[in-house]
């Protein structure tokens, strides 16, 4: 039998906007660890990072300044 992990999500979690496109930006961690940052775009494909931040408020601040300095576009879509 194996345990459910359940997740917490954080209350900043939002869409963000750009250039015609829409993100979601997911923030959520379990119990015991800290947050995890992953944007998702309208058709499921995400980017998670693979470092984890002590709060939340510090994984929204990264996200939103991956989405300046990168563009929305780089979050969107499958890149083969």
């Amino acid at each position: 039998m194996t345990d459910a992990v359940e997740y917490i999500q954080s209350p900043l979690c939002q869409d963000f906007s750009a250039e015609g496109l829409t993100v979601n930006i997911d923030i959520y961690r379990t119990e015991d660890s800290d947050w995890i940052l992953e944007i998702v775009d309208a058709d499921n494909n995400s980017t998670v990072w693979e470092d984890h931040f002590e709060t939340d408020a510090a994984a929204l601040e990264e996200a939103l300044d991956a989405l300046k300095q990168e563009g929305v576009h780089a979050f969107v879509g499958s890149f083969s």
